[in-house]
């Protein structure tokens, strides 16, 4: 495992003692001992529990979903069942994920790019090479921001979800106005269309559960979050609720001035609806949903560097992930390691591949582990749980993940095949990295020495795990 190396880590102690044996100053082991452990604190209150779900779960979906729905449903009145049916998956996926594990656990990215550039470009095709660039900005920028401080992260991420809202809004407003004026021909023969296959419906329910992608994120910041029992279940229903309603509504407006045809046609619906409707105004529509997307980076990156964390600290990943900043309490490691992991993935793919090829990944291992709480209900069912939900649940929830799937790689054998090949890779490196003990001793010896030379050149030490959580 990556634990056992012959060169210890750098202890807390000796890694926190003053200049004078010619180590990093910082705070000696009696005031650390006065503040306490050097842990994640817990920072996250429901509030901005809410923030990080509705924060991370509105950016580009709802944006770009839109037509990747239409395009696999084949109606209006379907697209809008298929927006409605995911919002109470989500529910349900975020309930179940909730009852037993307690630990916390690019595509957006490329959408931020397109929309953060698309008032310069309102006349013309915009490079692709561009909107890489900018989105590489962008990425950066996230990086800087959860490597630096927590409650900063957390403050920028309840003003960009009050941006999310304001730019649903700006489409839900004047969507109402337009019903009641009675633009509804759009609504008219609302299931009848071209003919959409069987098929297609796992790839429209990829791009819907794309774009509710964020609630299972507030689950990987699980030891971060103020009186978790209460707050997680209470954010959930809140955040689900208003995200539900509002894609929908959202939707609604985009079919009483776009029709079906046009919005297939349409490269940024969001755009396109208010260039229909606002006037000059509509160049405020690209820049709010630019600032979503920006949300959505800054949620997704919070929460999955804990992921890789909290990986780190059970032994499936290197130990040096599991360690935090002295003074800055972030999991400065995990976040760094994400940089580049994302850029290989924003240069290496379009959009759409990306959301097909990862969308695979995620549900077969969300299927697959809410089907491990249904094998831990009859194997451990003393197992302390903060709420029950009824078996018909997870079942529902399990089945219809991995059919899902099962179907996609029909549908769409490229992307999907992609995605499970990239899948594959996780099982040589379990059986070379964790399974197999007796790796020889010049490997370990290096794995030890880069360690703690990473130590000290981050100021990171490792974190001690808050039972309480």
């Amino acid at each position: 495992m990556f634990r056992k190396v012959l060169c210890p880590t750098v202890s807390n102690g000796s890694y926190l003692q003053g200049q004078a044996n010619g180590k990093l100053s910082s705070m000696d082991s009696r005031q650390r001992a006065q503040e306490g452990k050097v842990v994640l604190k817990k920072k996250v209150t429901l509030l901005r529990g809410i923030s990080i779900i509705i924060g991370t779960i509105i950016g580009a979906g709802i944006f770009i979903s839109p037509k990747g729905i239409l395009k696999n449903t084949g109606s209006v009145g379907m697209s809008l069942t298929v927006w409605t049916v995911c919002g109470i998956l989500s529910l349900f996926g975020k309930s179940l994920k909730r009852t037993c594990i307690k630990k916390s656990g690019a595509v957006i990215s490329l959408a931020f790019g397109r929309y953060i550039l698309e008032p310069f470009f309102m006349q013309c095709e915009i490079p692709e090479v561009a909107i890489k660039l900018i989105t590489a900005v962008g990425i950066t920028l996230v990086m800087v921001l959860n490597s630096t401080s927590v409650s900063w992260s957390a403050r920028i991420q309840m003003f960009l979800t009050f941006c999310k809202l304001v730019a649903i809004l700006i489409i839900v407003v004047p969507g109402v106005i337009q019903l009641i004026k009675g633009e509804t021909q759009h609504f008219k023969n609302a299931f009848a269309g071209n003919d959409a296959s069987v098929m297609g419906l796992p790839l429209a329910f990829y791009s819907g559960m794309y774009a509710y992608s964020g609630w299972f994120y507030l689950n990987f910041v699980t030891e971060e979050v103020e009186n978790p029992e209460k707050n997680i279940p209470l954010a959930i229903c809140i955040s689900m609720i208003i995200v539900t309603v509002g894609y929908v509504l959202t939707n609604v407006a985009y079919f009483t001035t776009i029709s079906a045809g046009e919005l297939l046609l349409s490269k940024a619906v969001a755009v396109t609806f208010a260039e229909r409707l606002m006037g000059n105004f509509s160049l405020a529509v690209p820049v709010f949903v630019a600032l979503s997307c920006f949300g959505s980076m800054n949620g997704g990156i919070f929460a999955v560097s804990r992921m890789f964390f909290v990986a780190s600290r059970e032994g499936h990943l290197p130990e040096i992930l599991s360690m935090i900043h002295v003074r800055k309490h972030t999991p400065l490691p995990a976040v760094i390691v994400l940089h580049p992991l994302t850029m290989i993935m924003l240069f290496n793919g379009d959009l759409y591949s990306l959301l097909n090829f990862l969308s695979f990944a995620r549900w077969l291992f969300i299927g697959l582990v809410v089907a491990g709480l249904i094998y831990l209900r009859y194997k451990r069912p003393d197992m302390p749980r903060p709420f029950k939900v009824p078996l018909f649940i997870p079942a529902l929830f399990s089945f219809t993940c991995l059919f899902m799937v099962a179907l996609s790689l029909y549908s769409d054998p490229v992307n999907t095949g992609i995605g499970f090949a990239i899948t594959l890779t996780g099982i040589p490196a379990y059986y070379l990295f964790i399974v197999w003990d007796n790796k020889p001793k010049w490997f370990r010896k290096l794995l030890g020495r880069v360690t703690i030379t990473l130590q000290i050149l981050l100021e990171v030490i490792p974190a001690e795990e808050d039972q309480k959580s």
